[in-house]
């Protein structure tokens, strides 16, 4: 019998990625990737610290003294959910309009190259994160005020009404993301609702939406639950995807009250709430993606492959938002939703080995040789 990840990789050779139209927004960030230094053996060399409690125990330790923890730029880049997951759909030659915070009234130079691959609108500054990497994940310590300024009238003045429209009935994806960051979003997608997905025409094919929470626990319940109500709302005209984390996934399980709090700390399983949150969401597909595999509940069914984990990867940092872009790849290029599961793990699995994002042929190879053990 035929490999899966081999049959999928067959298959995409008879597809073409570049006739997708995306649109994507809202966030936008420079990501400064840092290593914590452990101990310095000259001015040149380092060990790092490579767990996160190690670093959680040295600042343990200086409680009521002080400590000098040095911190040592690797990388600067574009960040946030939304450029990454653009800048990965872009490997593929997709049509892609980006709206977001890429700094005014100059965009930055690190979205210079992003620039030149997409139509792009800058709504206002960009926020900034010191991604601090360790071999068990990463703390990722933002500066976002800026993105308070992200809203439904800076949205139009930016792009123009009547070409938000026209961008998004002819977008094969509109994607919104890191909605935890951005305070205004849930009322720039009522605004969306109210105003303009009235304005778009009905296709036989659902165009995708999907959203990303970014980590929602700083937000209150209400708030959660009042996001994942109007999200439902454009199910209307959307196929409506949903994207999670573990961690996110459990804990929105935990804040909708969906479980005790005792059975999520008991290895509930991934399947168990998967379920739960599609059937409480009531949207067409919740997709969830731990590091070493992903699940997705679609017309009701559940669908788990495991992934490429490794252990020591090259850079975490938009892992999951590589993932994202994989997985809705693979759901518009009209593949089942285990099929878009490999794709998404695929590329997520490329890029932590790579540090960079794979084109088609890439990625199709990559499946390939994740089939033969060649990884």
């Amino acid at each position: 019998m035929i490999d899966k990840r081999i049959a999928l990789a067959e298959k995409m050779a008879l597809r073409d990625p570049s006739n997708i139209k995306t649109v994507i927004g809202f966030d936008g960030f420079i990501d400064e990737i840092i290593h914590v230094v452990d101990k310095r053996e000259d001015s040149e060399h380092f060990t790092r610290i490579g767990k996160i409690n190690d670093l959680a125990e040295r600042i343990a330790r200086a409680g009521g003294l002080s400590t000098n923890i040095e911190l040592f730029p690797t990388t600067r880049k574009l960040g946030g959910n939304g450029p990454i997951m653009a800048n990965a759909l872009s490997m593929h030659k997709c049509h892609q309009t980006y709206i977001g915070a890429l700094g005014v009234p100059v965009i930055d130079s690190v979205f210079a190259e992003m620039a030149t691959k997409a139509e792009v609108y800058s709504l206002t500054s960009s926020g900034h994160t010191d991604a601090l990497e360790f071999d068990d994940g990463k703390l990722l310590l933002g500066k976002m005020s800026s993105l308070g300024d992200i809203t439904y009238d800076r949205l139009v003045l930016a792009v123009g009404f009547d070409r938000l429209v026209k961008l998004l009935e002819e977008a094969d994806l509109f994607a919104t993301v890191n909605w935890s960051m951005i305070p205004h979003m849930t009322e720039l997608w009522k605004h969306l609702l109210e105003n303009v997905v009235p304005r778009l025409s009905d296709k036989k094919k659902k165009p995708v939406f999907f959203v990303d929470l970014a980590d929602p626990e700083k937000r209150k319940d209400e708030e959660i639950a009042e996001a994942l109500e109007v999200i439902a709302g454009f199910r209307k005209h959307y196929f409506v995807i949903l994207g999670l984390n573990k961690k996110e996934a459990y804990g929105l399980a935990g804040s909708l009250g969906l479980f005790s709090s005792k059975s999520l700390s008991e290895d509930l399983s991934l399947k168990e709430v998967n379920q739960a949150l599609y059937d409480f969401i009531g949207i067409d597909c919740v997709v969830i993606h731990p590091v070493d595999r992903s699940s997705t509940v679609a017309g009701g069914n559940f669908y788990e492959e495991f992934g490429p984990y490794i252990k020591t990867p090259k850079l975490s940092t938009g892992a999951g938002d590589n993932f994202n872009a994989g997985f809705v790849l693979g759901i518009m290029l009209g593949f089942s939703p285990d099929e878009a599961l490999l794709m998404g793990m695929g590329t997520s699995g490329f890029y932590v080995r790579k540090a960079k994002s794979p084109d088609y042929a890439e990625l199709t190879g990559f499946l390939r040789d994740w089939a033969e053990n060649k990884i």
